[in-house]
């Protein structure tokens, strides 16, 4: 028995891994807690821009995850 569930769980672990590692965390503090105005201005368009994609990928995979189990539910394969 399988239960299919529609939280976009795979999508918002890779989110976690990449946010939550060394490297992740001190680009994430350089872009919001740096000291210089300049690290601030190059680091936060990106974090913001990779932040835009991890939603729409969310977004994304909650829409097919939601498609599949209505599928499922109809009784298609």
């Amino acid at each position: 028995m399988h239960v299919r569930t529609r939280w976009p769980w795979i999508s918002l672990l890779l989110g976690a891994v990449v946010a939550l590692n060394p490297i992740g965390l001190d680009f994430l503090r350089s872009a919001f807690f740096a000291g210089e105005q300049l690290a601030r201005n190059i680091a936060q368009p990106i974090v913001l821009t990779a932040l835009a994609v991890m939603v729409l990928v969310v977004v994304l995979e909650w829409l097919v995850r939601s498609l599949l189990v209505k599928r499922r539910a109809r009784g298609a394969s």
